[in-house]
């Protein structure tokens, strides 16, 4: 169902862009600012489609592709001065679960729990963590792939394709937890720049964005 560049989200460094010789870039974005809160295009993939089985579950650091678990706390999300219910007020609290959890700043980090995701390791690097303020849910930034390079959009991995058909395509504000460190993730592309959609974030990450954006 998807097609092949979108397939190479799921794959490792060394393996992304086998497809993607002959296929033209997608259209250049300008990177958005780089702040705390982001509105961002969000996607889903999987890697129970059927043309995706052959290259397993890993992500392009190594690790197991893995979904984003339900969120055990409640938050609260931004709505429209349309919406009358708590007038005066910015914020509606969302309830996921009804006992709150403990929190403690010395062990918040290590207790993150997050699902995997793909984006342009320029905008986004690896290991970038960041929320969905709308469902809560955490994701760490730990692939890539053809269709997102120079793109303002976030993919988001689901266990299944009923989960990633659910998701869709959504405009979604993301909360940048912990930003990724732009030279490792240079370090990690610089190799393999004979890919095109590599090289546009090589570029990118190289202060190159004019370059970039020519790139196609």
């Amino acid at each position: 169902m998807r097609t092949c560049f979108s397939l190479l989200l799921a794959l490792s460094a060394l393996s992304l862009g086998a497809c993607t010789t002959s296929r033209r870039l997608p259209p250049y974005e300008s990177p958005l600012a780089r702040t705390d809160f982001q509105q961002v295009r969000t996607t889903a993939y999987t890697d129970s489609e059927s043309d995706h089985r052959e290259y397993g579950n890993r992500t392009a650091l190594g690790s197991v592709l893995h979904a984003a678990p339900v969120p055990v706390v409640p938050r609260a999300i931004p709505f429209t001065d349309n919406d009358r219910r708590k007038p005066g007020t910015s914020y509606q609290t969302v309830a996921y679960v009804t006992r709150l959890q403990p929190f403690r700043q010395s062990n918040y980090a290590a207790s993150l729990t997050y699902g995997s995701a793909a984006a342009d390791w320029s905008r986004w690097p690896a290991g970038t963590i960041f929320r969905i303020v709308s469902t809560g849910q955490l994701y760490r930034v730990e692939d890539y792939g053809w269709a997102l390079a120079g793109r303002n959009t976030i993919d988001l991995y689901m266990a299944t394709p009923q989960a990633m058909n659910g998701w869709g395509v959504r405009q979604e504000l993301i909360e940048i937890v912990q930003w990724g460190d732009p030279a490792e993730s240079l370090r990690r592309l610089a190799p393999h720049t004979k890919y095109r959609h590599i090289k546009r974030m090589v570029l990118e990450l190289e202060g190159k964005q004019r370059a970039a954006a020519k790139l196609d």
